[in-house]
C-alpha cells in the first residue's frame, strides 16, 4: 500500500502478530505505546495520522521524505525518548524534533508493509517480546529476516455523506383525491449545505435494454483494451456525438442486425431507434467499433477493426454515414490473418494523436511490441512498416508478456513536448517509453514501484488505473483505485512519477468495492477542470469531488439508483452499461444506463443548482 496523506486516519498493526499499535493506558494521555488486541464491543483502536515533515531535502528527494506520527484523537506524536530501554511512547508535538520524525520504507515484495525507521540513527520500530499480550514497542536494529518490525496501515471506514435527493411523495385528502409533493428521500442522509449533484434516474427510452419487451440485450459495455483504447463489440450499447454538436447519441450494435442509434434532444431525451447507417449490413460479430473525428474536421467517423483491416465510414454534408465498411483505410490492426491476426484479449489498439499535429494516429501492441500507423496531411493511414516501433509492451515474453486483464497501458505526453508517450503498469510497477521530436520511442524506463501485480492491484477489473491531467495544466497523474482505496501519483514533467499516496478510503477492494458488482469512473462533473471520482456502488452513485491537487472529498450518495442493490435498480455489470456523457451540451457529464425496459438518465444538476 502506498504512504497514506495526512488526511486519512490509520490503524497501526504489527504484520508479525496482527494486533494494533496504541496507548498501553487509555487514562495516561503520555503512556507508553503497545500493541494489543480490540476486541468487539470494547474500546475503538488508537486511530494515527501522518503528516510529512516540510523539508528542503524532502522536496528534492521524496523517497527519503519523514513523517511525525499523530494520534488522531489526542494530538500526541509518537517519540523516541532516548529512554535506556528504547521504548517508544506519545508525547507533545514539538516542532523540528528529530525523535519525532520517522520515515516509512516499504518491504521488498510484501505489498501494502513497511518498516517504521527513526530518523535520528535508522533504528526501527520493534516488538520487545514478540507474542506477548500488551507488548511494548522498542527500537532496535533493522533485521530483514525480523517480521516483528513490519507494520501494515489499515485505513478507518470512509466518512460518507449525501446530497439531499427530492422525490415524489403522495398526499391523500379528506374526499378521496390524492396528489403529490416533492419530499427529500428518507434513504439518504443530508450533509449540510449541501445541494443536488444529479437528479433521480428516469426512464426516458423504451428500448435497448435487457427485458423481452425492450429488445433483450444481453451485452455489457463492449470495451476493448484500456482507457483510451476503448472499442464495442457485437452487443454493446454505448454513447458517442455522432454528429459533432456536443451532445453524446446512443449506439447499438445487435448481432444480426443493422448498428442502429437514437439522437440525444438536448433534454436529457432521445429520439427513437433509426439505422445508423441507410441499407448498411449488420456488424461482423469480430469487429470492433469506436467513433472518432480522425481528421480535425469536426465530423465524427465510424471506425471499425474489421477481418482485413481498419475501415472508416465518413460523413457527407448531410450528416449521412457512409455504409459500413466503404472503404479500407489500412490493411493492419484487424482480426483476421491478413490484417495481422489482432486478438481483442491479447492486442490493445488505440486511436490517438501522437505527434500533436490534429489527426488521430492508430496504435497497436501485439506479440512483438508497439506497431504504429500516423495519418498524414492528406488523411491517409501510412503502410505498417517491417519492424515494430518499439520491441515492448507486447504480449510476447520477448517484448514484455503484458497482459491487458493484468497490465493497463496508456498513451500521453507525460513531458508537455506534445507527443504522446507509452506508458505501462507491469507486474513490478510503471513503465515509460519517451517519444523524441523525430517519433522514435526510448527504451522504457522503470519509473514508479506502485501499480503493479506486485504491490497487489491483481487485475485491470478489480484495480482500475487511469492516467490523466488532475488540473487544466500540469503533467499528467496516474489515479487508480487499490486494494485500501484511492491511489494518486503526480507526474514531474520529466516522464517520471512522485511516490504514489493513498488519498482516499473509499472506493477499494477494503471498502467493499469490486469489479464484478461495481463500477468506477473518472469525470469532471463540475467543470473546474479536475477529475472527479463517480463509483457505482450497492446503494446507488457515489461521487468523490476534487479538491484541486490530487485530493478527493469524502464520497456523497448522488443518486439512489444504477447500484448493485435490489432497491438501487438491481444493475448488473456485464448485463447493464452505464456511462458519463454529456447528452445536453451544456458542458457537464450526465449519468445514461441501460436497464431492463430501457434507457434511464439522471442529469447532471451541478451548474443549475450552483451558488455564487
Amino acid at each position: 500500500m502506498p504512504v497514506p496523506t495526512e488526511e486519512l486516519k490509520l490503524e497501526i498493526v504489527n504484520a508479525a502478530t496482527g494486533k494494533t499499535l496504541g496507548a498501553k493506558a487509555a487514562a495516561a494521555a503520555d503512556a507508553a505505546l503497545v500493541v494489543r488486541d480490540f476486541p468487539d464491543g470494547g474500546p475503538s483502536p488508537d486511530q494515527w495520522q501522518l503528516t510529512p515533515v516540510q523539508t528542503a531535502q524532502a522536496a528534492q528527494a521524496p523517497d527519503d521524505q519523514a513523517y511525525v506520527i499523530r494520534n488522531a484523537v489526542s494530538g500526541k506524536v509518537i517519540e523516541n525518548p532516548t529512554a535506556a530501554d528504547r521504548g517508544i511512547r506519545q508525547w507533545n508535538a514539538a516542532a523540528g524534533k528529530k525523535g519525532q520524525q520517522w520515515r516509512l520504507v516499504p518491504v521488498d515484495g510484501e505489498a501494502g508493509l513497511f518498516v517504521i525507521e527513526g530518523v535520528t540513527d535508522g533504528a526501527v520500530l520493534d516488538l520487545a517480546e514478540p507474542g506477548a499480550d500488551d507488548t511494548r514497542i522498542v527500537l532496535r536494529e533493522y533485521d530483514e529476516s525480523a517480521e516483528s518490525q513490519r507494520w501494515r496501515f489499515v485505513p478507518a471506514d470512509p466518512e460518507r455523506t449525501s446530497d439531499p435527493v427530492l422525490r415524489w411523495s403522495s398526499l391523500s385528502h379528506w374526499n378521496g383525491r390524492q396528489s403529490w409533493r416533492l419530499a427529500p428521500s428518507a434513504a439518504l442522509r443530508p450533509a449540510p449545505g449541501a445541494t443536488p449533484a444529479f437528479s433521480d434516474l428516469l426512464l426516458v427510452l423504451e428500448g435497448y435494454g435487457s427485458d423481452q419487451s425492450a429488445g433483450a440485450w444481453q451485452g455489457g459495455d463492449g470495451a476493448n483494451g484500456s482507457p483510451g483504447g476503448w472499442w464495442a463489440a457485437t452487443g454493446a450499447r454505448f454513447l458517442a456525438d455522432t454528429t459533432g454538436a456536443g451532445r453524446a447519441d446512443i449506439i447499438a450494435l445487435k448481432p444480426a442486425k443493422p448498428a442502429m442509434t437514437s439522437s440525444s434532444r438536448g433534454d436529457g431525451t432521445f429520439d427513437d431507434e433509426r439505422a445508423l447507417h441507410q441499407g448498411a449490413p449488420s456488424p461482423n460479430a469480430a469487429d470492433l467499433w469506436t467513433l472518432a473525428d480522425t481528421t480535425g474536421s469536426g465530423k465524427p467517423a465510424i471506425v471499425v477493426l474489421a477481418a482485413d483491416g481498419v475501415r472508416i465510414s465518413s460523413q457527407d454534408d448531410n450528416g449521412k454515414f457512409a455504409p459500413s465498411g466503404g472503404e479500407l483505410a489500412l490493411k493492419a490492426f484487424g482480426h483476421g490473418n491478413q490484417a495481422g491476426g489482432w486478438v481483442p484479449g491479447k492486442h490493445p489498439r488505440f486511436l490517438a494523436d501522437t505527434t500533436g499535429d490534429g489527426r488521430l494516429d492508430l496504435v497497436g501492441c501485439h506479440d512483438d511490441g508497439v506497431w504504429i500507423s500516423r495519418q498524414d496531411e492528406e488523411g491517409k493511414f501510412a503502410p505498417l512498416p517491417d519492424e515494430p516501433a518499439l520491441s515492448a509492451f507486447g504480449h510476447g515474453e520477448a517484448a514484455g508478456g503484458w497482459v491487458p486483464g493484468k497490465h493497463p497501458r496508456f498513451l500521453a505526453d507525460t513531458t508537455g513536448d506534445g507527443r504522446l508517450d507509452l506508458v505501462g503498469c507491469h507486474d513490478d510497477g510503471v513503465w515509460i517509453s519517451l517519444q523524441d521530436e523525430d517519433g522514435t520511442f526510448a527504451d522504457p524506463l522503470y519509473v514508479l514501484d506502485d501499480f503493479g501485480t506486485a504491490q497487489g492491484w491483481t487485475s485491470t477489473e478489480d484495480h482500475p488505473r487511469y492516467l490523466l491531467k488532475t488540473g487544466e495544466s500540469g503533467a499528467p497523474a496516474l489515479i487508480g483505485f487499490g486494494p485500501q482505496g484511492v491511489v494518486v501519483s503526480h507526474g514531474r514533467g520529466d516522464g517520471t512519477f512522485e511516490p504514489a499516496k493513498l488519498v482516499l478510503n473509499d472506493f477499494g477492494l477494503a471498502q467493499g468495492w469490486t469489479g464484478a458488482k461495481h463500477l468506477r469512473l473518472l469525470a469532471d462533473v463540475t467543470g473546474d477542470g479536475n477529475p472527479d471520482i463517480v463509483g457505482f456502488g450497492d446503494e446507488g452513485v457515489w461521487v468523490a469531488h476534487s479538491l484541486g491537487n490530487g485530493q478527493f472529498e469524502q464520497a456523497q450518495l448522488v443518486c439512489r439508483g444504477f447500484g448493485y442493490n435490489d432497491d438501487a435498480g438491481a444493475w448488473r455489470v456485464g448485463r447493464h452499461p452505464r456511462f458519463l456523457a454529456d447528452i445536453t451540451g451544456e458542458g457537464r457529464p450526465d449519468i445514461i444506463g441501460f436497464g431492463g425496459p430501457g434507457v434511464y438518465v439522471a442529469r447532471n444538476l451541478f451548474r443549475r443548482f450552483r451558488t455564487r
